[in-house]
């Protein structure tokens, strides 16, 4: 697997674009960010205000610089809105894996289906355009929503790092961790996802 950091990847169906991550997003995610102040409740980074919110994008558009992650602004067709964040995370080439995370969607966007879309769009360019044989999630033990979000597309729980991150607020958290591997994804596309993948 190569994965191209150097290059524009665009993901897109009928509900949802998922573009590459740029400084100019911070304009568009201010609002968001301003009408969910708890959006990162669980993150280990902050999401307060504007400077927070571009401190973020630098901090991402540095990673992606150094082949660590590559970030995503995620807008809602049918809102006609930016609806959050995700990105491809401890990409592996050798190892043919990567992390689908840093994921964060706004209220209003939640429980509509454009979750659904976006990880159908970002496991199929994982499995069927780089070849992934291993696509991860982790999210913080205490994040119900998340964890039921994951499991809902197919995820298999592998175990709890504990005692794993610390928080802001000076919270150890413990990390849930799930994966969806190659041979499985057929499987899903037939079932979980049929409904998006058209």
């Amino acid at each position: 697997m190569v994965f191209p950091f150097n290059n524009t990847i665009l993901l897109e169906d009928s509900r949802v674009r998922i573009e590459p991550l740029t400084e100019s997003h911070a304009h568009l995610l201010e609002e968001l960010v301003g009408n969910n102040p708890d959006i990162l409740r669980y993150s280990p980074a902050l999401m307060r205000d504007r400077s927070d919110l571009e401190q973020y994008i630098q901090t991402n558009l540095r990673l992606r610089e150094e082949g660590l992650k590559y970030p995503f602004a995620i807008y809602d067709k049918d809102m006609q809105k930016y609806a959050g964040s995700s990105s491809y995370l401890r990409i592996s080439n050798k190892d043919s894996h990567l992390e689908i995370g840093s994921t964060w969607i706004g209220r209003e966007f939640q429980r509509s289906g454009l979750n659904r879309h976006m990880k159908f769009r970002m496991l199929h360019y994982a499995f069927d355009d780089l070849g992934a044989i291993r696509v991860a999630f982790r999210t913080d033990a205490r994040n119900e929503q998340s964890k039921t979000a994951i499991q809902a597309i197919g995820a298999t729980y592998e175990g709890t790092f504990r005692k794993h991150m610390l928080m802001p607020d000076g919270y150890m958290r413990d990390t849930v961790c799930y994966s969806i591997l190659k041979e499985e994804w057929p499987g899903l596309l037939a079932t979980v996802f049929r409904s998006v993948s058209g």
